[in-house]
């Protein structure tokens, strides 16, 4: 069996932490998607469509640099994991807050209610593309007006979906979860094992014939 190299497409910490932690060996891509909603797209479409998006970028990277290196072989030993998560409550994405008031707008929303997170991971090399999208259901207990200004001055909500992240001081706000808690914090694990491994099988099957 031939080696298959790994690679994320994702700057996140948090999901370079969570590959980890599974025993997955990767490099990381910096690749560049816009991220933004189309006008009538389902909150489960547009997260898998970021996610597929992000993967199929970084096989354009890695086909770029075979290119240069004129390394024909390589273009097919490979496997980009592109991945995302969004906060939706009622059917609302709610993305990243621009400021303090948007971020008490979307806490404000999910404060006392149960609200869902989406993340899809993606697997891709120069032929193929799966996508599997996970959802959790979080439930928040009340938030007060003062905790959410509390929590925005720790800088935590700044660069996260739905102005919170459960494996940082939000975690208190949590009084129910059903579903994957890695999935919330950026890859869901269980699913993303099966994925590599079931991608990295029928990848072997296209290299030996």
């Amino acid at each position: 069996m031939k080696k298959i190299n790994m690679y994320l497409a994702s700057q996140s910490p948090r999901r370079r932490e969570l590959l980890t932690q599974i025993g997955v060996e990767f490099s990381v891509l910096a690749v560049e998607v816009e991220e933004q909603q189309q006008s009538g797209e389902l909150a489960a479409d547009y997260v898998a469509r970021l996610a597929r998006d992000k993967a199929q970028a970084g096989t354009v990277v890695l086909e770029n640099a075979n290119a240069a290196q004129a390394n024909t072989n390589a273009a097919a030993e490979y496997v980009v994991l592109g991945a995302d998560t969004i906060v939706v409550y009622a059917g609302q994405v709610l993305e990243k807050p621009v400021d303090e008031a948007d971020s008490k707008r979307m806490l404000s929303l999910l404060s006392g209610h149960e609200h869902e997170v989406m993340t899809a991971v993606a697997l891709a090399d120069t032929n193929r593309c799966w996508v599997e999208v996970v959802t959790t259901q979080v439930q928040f207990r009340e938030i007060s007006a003062t905790e959410m200004h509390d929590y925005w001055c720790t800088g935590e909500p700044s660069d996260k979906a739905g102005s919170y992240a459960i494996q940082g001081i939000a975690g208190k706000f949590v009084s129910h979860m059903s579903g994957s808690y890695s999935a919330v914090v950026g890859l869901p694990l269980m699913q993303t094992e099966q994925l590599i491994q079931a991608f990295k099988a029928e990848q072997n099957k296209v290299m030996k014939g």
